[in-house]
């Protein structure tokens, strides 16, 4: 169930995605790779983190800091609830069970619509196949399964 209002959330935990865009941004590039998620899915904040450092640590190492454009696409506005349980000898005494179980906030997800664009990569030409290599290894790391797109700069490959 959507929990958004954060108004009337007492702590949220704070998302851990560091850069939502990375690498020389005043340049135009000829080709876009674009990571689509095949299924609708909520994908949570640590799990985007992950994939962005994939990327982006060999797409750095590869093609140098000013060769490439990578941006994450969604932002996890969703605040995930966990009903914590007591892990003790004897703890049936101490907790309700799932008794009015609402759960306390614990982290964040970002929901993607199907064929969603999850990440993509802005390269010239002779960067197309680390940049693909790049999203494939960002893919690894989402809970959902994925398909890297190949297209020209400046148009979304996304349905």
């Amino acid at each position: 169930m959507p929990y958004t209002r954060r108004e009337y959330i007492g702590s949220i935990p704070s998302s851990k995605i560091a850069k939502f865009t990375m690498g020389n941004l005043g340049e135009d590039y000829d080709q876009r790779v674009e990571l689509l998620n095949l299924r609708e899915a909520q994908i949570r904040h640590n799990a985007l983190e992950a994939a962005r450092v994939a990327a982006n640590r060999l797409l750095e190492l590869e093609l140098g800091r000013s060769n490439y454009v990578l941006k994450v696409v969604p932002y996890p506005h969703q605040v995930l609830r966990e009903h914590k349980r007591i892990n003790v000898a004897q703890a049936d005494r101490f907790q309700e069970g799932m008794r009015l179980a609402y759960g306390k906030p614990v982290g964040a997800a970002a929901r993607v619509d199907r064929f969603g664009t999850v990440i993509y990569a802005e390269v010239d030409e002779r960067g197309l196949d680390v940049a693909k290599e790049a999203l494939r290894r960002a893919g690894h790391k989402l809970p959902t399964p994925f398909r890297v797109v190949v297209g020209d700069a400046g148009e979304s490959l996304s349905a």
